[in-house]
């Protein structure tokens, strides 16, 4: 008997990569327009309402810093489940030659509207020196 996948790979859809530039560039645009007022974020501990709340928790935690993130392995499973690994290499402004790479996963959990809407988004990050960038 062969499993059935639970998750496939696949590209990042153009979606996934517009949010990665917006909170890279803090230019929110097409990619944050997947979030609604009703959007949830966890990031680590941190648990943000609504996609005004969501950007200007990436303004607090990524104006201060050089950032780029990148995705490494994308994959889609039932039910709306999108699983993005990736990696951010960051600076503070204020020290730009110490860069630090750190790994990072967002789970996104879409509607089933068309196009797609995001519900829920789950951030983990890290490890990384945190002295290094905070």
């Amino acid at each position: 008997m062969t499993p059935t996948p639970t998750a496939t790979s696949a590209a990042p859809p153009t979606w996934v990569l517009q949010i990665m530039h917006e909170i890279d560039t803090l230019a929110f645009g097409e990619g944050f327009a997947r979030m609604t007022d009703e959007t949830e974020m966890y990031f680590g501990t941190a648990h943000v309402v609504g996609v005004e709340a969501i950007k200007a928790f990436f303004v607090k935690i990524d104006e201060p810093l050089f950032i780029t993130h990148e995705v490494v392995e994308y994959w889609t499973a039932a039910q709306g489940v999108h699983i993005l690994r990736g990696e951010a290499t960051m600076a503070k402004k204020t020290a730009p030659d110490a860069v630090v790479r750190a790994p990072f996963m967002h789970i996104y959990r879409l509607d089933g509207a068309e196009p797609a809407r995001i519900r829920t988004l789950h951030i983990t990050a890290g490890p990384l020196r945190t002295d290094s960038v905070i």
